[in-house]
């Protein structure tokens, strides 16, 4: 997926706002640097005891303004997400139809990560930023939200993990253990008489209102599934992730080695307990060099498996048997050359694949290009090969498991 490592609520806060009080925004307010930093030490403590850590350190918190914030969001699009690296994301996209040729990804990213913004923390600086003439309950919310990443920051290198873009299915897990517990620990410390935790009523609310929210989202709503998806991930299924994990493990913390590897792990604790770990897939004997190279996961496959079938959803309740991918970009003469190829845990979970997403990826046409989908071995393991190049493209790499 399009990832950058800021954390932000920018995308889910007004859901949660609505989800958990009920009513709409109130008129913007003026917001001071006296007050921010009284509002911080007033939810500190809320925190703390939500998530069972304490805080070594008063986190800095900045007042700025909307032009600023948005200022400074661009400048991080553009170190996180540098133009090769964006362009090859957006060529394996288009081949696979999960993005039109004809949308402008860059400018999308842009709108998006500016969208309603009210505050959000950056690991880089380890500063909390507050965009000033906000509504005060939504900044409340936010804050409690960015407080448990600036919280986690003090114990795990939230800015390092964030960093890692060799392997994009693990760093969505990481993601969406990080805001999945701020997302939870945000609403426990805001709501103390009511069991966030375990009420499985409040978060069907939760993602009802989330979908209601979003449809009033100008930006976020028109952006095609695959991104929409993506960006709510981490907070809706992260939750559900850390939720599971609060009740395995209620004295521990969800870092080190306990951060899931996959979006696998994130979507079935029961794959996270049984140490269901990914096979990692490297590609060999290639006579042409990469734009792009990374995972795919299971998650994502679940999306474009919505996309083929023309649905809005990401159903995700049932496993796919998924035990690792790559997936690889090259440039060419002719057009963007992609290769993917997933492993499965057993032959049934190949074949699954192949009828509900293979066969449907060898149908679509695009000129001047040709769709190959085969079966294949890798290491022992069932394994499907997803080729879309252009017609005469032939610098196949090799595959086998690292």
């Amino acid at each position: 997926m399009i990832r950058m490592s800021r954390c932000s609520s920018t995308l889910v806060i007004l859901a949660l706002l609505v989800a958990c009080r009920g009513e709409p925004p109130a008129a913007a307010q003026s917001l001071s640097q006296r007050e921010l930093s009284a509002l911080v030490d007033s939810l500190m403590p809320g925190v703390a005891k939500a998530t069972g850590l304490a805080f070594k350190s008063t986190p800095n918190a900045v007042v700025r303004s909307r032009e600023e914030v948005r200022g400074y969001l661009l400048a991080k699009l553009q170190q996180e997400l540098p133009p090769q690296r964006l362009e090859g994301i957006t060529a394996a996209y288009r081949l696979l139809g999960l993005l039109p040729d004809t949308l402008d990804v860059s400018k999308l990213f842009v709108d998006l990560y500016t969208e309603q913004v009210a505050g959000f923390y950056d690991p880089d600086s380890s500063a909390l930023f507050a965009v000033v003439g906000g509504d005060r309950a939504q900044l409340r919310l936010v804050l409690a939200h960015e407080l448990v990443h600036a919280l986690q920051h003090q114990y795990t290198p939230l800015d390092s993990i964030l960093k890692d873009i060799h392997d994009a299915d693990r760093l969505t897990a990481a993601q969406a253990v990080f805001e999945g517990q701020a997302t939870l620990a945000s609403l426990v410390a805001l709501l103390p008489g009511q069991d966030v935790m375990a009420d499985d009523g409040f978060w069907e609310t939760f993602r009802d209102q989330l979908q209601v929210q979003q449809a009033g989202m100008k930006v976020f709503n028109q952006a095609p599934l695959v991104i929409r998806a993506g960006l709510t991930f981490p907070y809706v299924q992260g939750s559900d992730f850390v939720r599971a994990f609060r009740r395995a493990h209620a004295d521990q913390q969800p870092f080190g080695a306990d951060l899931p590897q996959s979006t696998e792990q994130v979507l079935h604790f029961d794959r996270y307990t049984r140490g269901d770990l990914p096979l990692t897939v490297r590609f060999t004997a290639d006579s042409a060099v990469p734009l792009f190279e990374d995972t795919f996961g299971e998650f994502e496959i679940a999306v474009l498996r919505s996309s083929l079938a023309g649905i809005n959803e990401v159903p995700t309740d049932l496993a796919m048997g998924w035990g690792g991918d790559r997936l690889r970009v090259y440039r060419s003469a002719s057009g963007a050359a992609l290769v993917w190829v997933t492993l499965f845990d057993e032959p049934r979970y190949a074949e699954r694949f192949m009828l509900q997403i293979g066969n449907k990826l060898a149908l679509q046409k695009r000129a001047g290009y040709r769709t190959l989908v085969d079966a294949l071995q890798v290491g022992g393991k069932s394994a499907v090969r997803v080729v879309v190049a252009p017609d005469g493209w032939a610098a196949l790499p090799g595959v086998e498991l690292r």
